[in-house]
Formats: C-alpha cells, sequence, structure tokens
C-alpha cells in the first residue's frame, strides 16, 4: 500500500524530468497550481515534502523495470517476449537476419531514462536536504545514504545495458556531464556505494520517511547499509576485485546457513494506483502474447533440481516468428509477487565466486553445495579445478537466480557469450547496447 503514496507533489518531480531528447537529465521547473515547484521543494524542504520524494523515489525505480529484465533475459536466452504487435522484441534483441539494436528504440530509450529520471530526483534530494530545517543531522545522513544508494544502484542497471559503450555518471547539475566508460563507472559507483554506507552509519535508528515492504527487514539505516553493502560487493565482483568482494560480503547481510530468498525487492500490489508485477504472465497465454522459456532452460537442468518449478509445462506449445516453446515463465506465479534487487541466494554464490577466483576451492564446494542442496541436488561432485567450478558456479547462477537480470551479464564478464544458443540461422548474441541517440551529444 506505501506505493500509493505518491502524492501529486512527488508526480510532479517526476514530470518536470519526463522530457525528450538530448533535455533527458534536465531539469525543467514548471509552476504547477496542484503542487510545490522544484524551487520550493530546494528552498523549503519540509520533512513531509522530502519523505514523499524518497517514496517517489524508491516506486520509480519500478518504472521500465520489465523492459530491463526482457532486455537481459532475451539476449541472455532466458526466455523469450513472444508479442505479435511487436515483432523487436523477437526481431531485434534477438539477432533475427539483418536486425540490430537500434539507438532510438523502446528498448533502450524507457529503461535508460526511467534510470537517469530516479537519479536526479535522488540528487534533487540531496541538495534539498542542505535547507531540511526540521531534520536532525542523523536523519539528514540517513537520507543521504538512502539517496545514493539508489543513484548507485540505477547507474549499474544502465551500465549493465550499455556496457562498453559506458554511461554518464555525472547528472547532478543542470546539464549533463560526459559519457564515461566502463571501468571508470564502475569505479565511481563503487565509490558512491561507499559514501553512502559513510552517510548510513551516521543515520541514527530510523529513516524519517517509510519504505515498502520489499525493504522488511532492511528499512533502518544499519540494516539499509547491509544492502548497501551487498550491492557493493556485486560491483566488486564486476571490477574482478574478488579479496573486496569478500570483505564486502562480511559487511552485509550475506548468511551461508540463511534463507536464500532473505533481501531486498522491487514490490507489487493490485491495489488501486500501485503498480502490478509486470513480469507476471499466465504460463499458458496465447502465443501471440505470452513469456515463455527458453527450452534449452528444461533441456538443462539437472535431474532433480526443483527449480524446473519456475517454468510450467504449456497446456500447448508457443510458437512465434521461427521460435517455439513448451515451457511457460513462472518465476513470478502472481500479480503481486516481488522482484528481487538483491538476495542471500546470490550473496552465496558471490561468495563462491570469489573463493573459485582466490584458490579456496573447498569452501567454493561448501557454498555450491549450500544452493545445489537447497534445490534438491546431491553435492557437487566434479573436479575439484577452478575451470570445472567456475563452470558450476555459472550453471548455479543460471538456474537460482533465473528470470532475476543476471545470465547474459554473467556470461559477458566471463567472455562466454558464444555459449548462448542460437536458435534461428542468422541470430546474433549481442554483447552491449547502444548508447540512446538522444545522449549522443
Amino acid at each position: 500500500m506505501l506505493m500509493k503514496r505518491l502524492t501529486c507533489y512527488t508526480a510532479l518531480l517526476m514530470l518536470l524530468l519526463w522530457t525528450s531528447g538530448c533535455d533527458l537529465l534536465t531539469i525543467e521547473d514548471r509552476p504547477d497550481p496542484n503542487g510545490p515547484s522544484l524551487e520550493d521543494l530546494l528552498q523549503n524542504p519540509t520533512r513531509a515534502k522530502l519523505a514523499n520524494l524518497a517514496t517517489g523515489i524508491e516506486s520509480a525505480s519500478r518504472f521500465e523495470l520489465n523492459i530491463y529484465l526482457i532486455d537481459v533475459g532475451m539476449i541472455g536466452r532466458e526466455y523469450w517476449r513472444f508479442s505479435s504487435a511487436d515483432p523487436r522484441f523477437t526481431g531485434d534483441l534477438l539477432g533475427k537476419g539483418t536486425a540490430v539494436l537500434d539507438n532510438n528504440t523502446f528498448y533502450i530509450t524507457r529503461p535508460w531514462g526511467a534510470r537517469y529520471r530516479v537519479v536526479r530526483n535522488a540528487h534533487i534530494l540531496l541538495e534539498a536536504l542542505a535547507n531540511a530545517a526540521d531534520l536532525s543531522d542523523a536523519e539528514k545522513r540517513a537520507l543521504a545514504g538512502f539517496a545514493k544508494t539508489f543513484i548507485a544502484y540505477q547507474l549499474l542497471l544502465n551500465l549493465n545495458l550499455t556496457y562498453d559503450n559506458g554511461i554518464r555518471v555525472d547528472v547532478s547539475g543542470p546539464e549533463p556531464g560526459p559519457i564515461v566508460s566502463r571501468s571508470e563507472a564502475l569505479a565511481f559507483i563503487a565509490s558512491l556505494l561507499d559514501e553512502a554506507a559513510q552517510d548510513l552509519s551516521a543515520g541514527g535508528d530510523a529513516f524519517p520517511f517509510p519504505l515498502s515492504s520489499g525493504f522488511a527487514g532492511f528499512d533502518t539505516p544499519a540494516t539499509f547499509r547491509q544492502f548497501n553493502r551487498a550491492l557493493a560487493a556485486r560491483v566488486a565482483a564486476y571490477r574482478e576485485q574478488f579479496d573486496q568482494v569478500l570483505t564486502l560480503l562480511a559487511d552485509s547481510f550475506y548468511d551461508p546457513d540463511g534463507d536464500l530468498k532473505t533481501g531486498v525487492y522491487h514490490s507489487f500490489s493490485t491495489a488501486a494506483g500501485d503498480m502490478v508485477n509486470p513480469l507476471f504472465f499466465d504460463p499458458n497465454a496465447p502465443a501471440g502474447d505470452a513469456l515463455v522459456a527458453h527450452p534449452s532452460f528444461a533441456a538443462e537442468i539437472e535431474a532433480g533440481d526443483q527449480r524446473l518449478s519456475k517454468v510450467v509445462l504449456r497446456e500447448e506449445p508457443a510458437s512465434l516468428d521461427g521460435l517455439t516453446s513448451n515451457y511457460g515463465f513462472y518465476v513470478y506465479p502472481a500479480a503481486d509477487a516481488p522482484i528481487p534487487i538483491i538476495r542471500n541466494a546470490e550473496l552465496i554464490l558471490l561468495a563462491a565466486e570469489a573463493h573459485i577466483q582466490l584458490g579456496d576451492l573447498d569452501t567454493a564446494v561448501s557454498l555450491l553445495n549450500r544452493i545445489r542442496n537447497a534445490a534438491g541436488l546431491p553435492d557437487y561432485a566434479g573436479p575439484l579445478t577452478q575451470e570445472a567450478l567456475l563452470d558450476e558456479m555459472l550453471h548455479q547462477r543460471r538456474y537460482e537466480l533465473y528470470g532475476e537480470g543476471h545470465r547474459w551479464i554473467d556470461l559477458r564478464r566471463y567472455n562466454r557469450l558464444d555459449e548462448l544458443p542460437i536458435d534461428r540461422p542468422g541470430d546474433d548474441v549481442w554483447r552491449q547496447f547502444p548508447i540512446p541517440a538522444t545522449e549522443n551529444l
């Protein structure tokens, strides 16, 4: 219900940033009789206004998340989005024939723009804090840590799409900064997460606003900091800083014996005015509008793996555009099912990856067995070599984190995109998306 609490005030801020073309990241202050102006917020930031803005930042982080997940999931051959109304899903995203990724099409412009709108609103929050007279210093630090963590998370999602093409990281002023390289962007994101962690450490006992149910257990500055450190561990793995991965995990909510589902989630509901889970599809939906599992998911799963329940055998096969699947995607089985941002299973797998890379193979095997056993599988019985355990780690990430946005990114960072199946002659597996045309300033 919390996400219904987007007020006219927060909605105004989203409108202010809903611009197009090369002005995507430019703030324009438009007076509105139904809500306070941007200038009013920056000059007179009351507790209530800042709480509304913080709530809006969390809520808006869900916007266009479905497009992002379809992008990475389809290129990673986890599932197919069948749409007779829009052939670009099975055309452009899969590289059909002569199709390429377009730099001025919804599958890049919409998630890119949505992420930067959240980033700009978070910067507005940071700027407004200086004039927040009715907040304590601890509350200001808590809000700063919240905002910086969300900026880092949103930037990371866009970088996952454009990869070596880079992203903008300096968007705090009226004009956006230059596009920087992947390595520069990852370094910036890691540094910002560290800044946020310091703020959260000084953030007192409570946030001056409520977080949604997706942050249950992580809704105080101290526990939110554990979420921040978990994201930082993911970034460290992307940077191949595996000693740092283990250090950060020790400061997060990582628990090798804990519930694999413990973590932070995007929450959804069927309540009026809120959003439903956009990846909830009837697994038997007609082929003209369906989300179906890639056939390789069921074909390559280990016998007895209970994670086969993430797909459903359809009553009839679904076929479209030369592609056929017998399985419906069923990771999110209800309209109000949450979508993970990061959870304990990923942290265990990050720890296993770090131990493999650092040569501690016995510890890695015990962690991989934790994931295997939870899925109903026996202990790992393969070779105790780094190469074999990396294969096993990537296999477990494939099935444990299926539908959560990792497969394409994982194979790319290990230079294994050539392992993804080509389903039709002439199809391609893309390495990255182009920078949106409106950003080529």
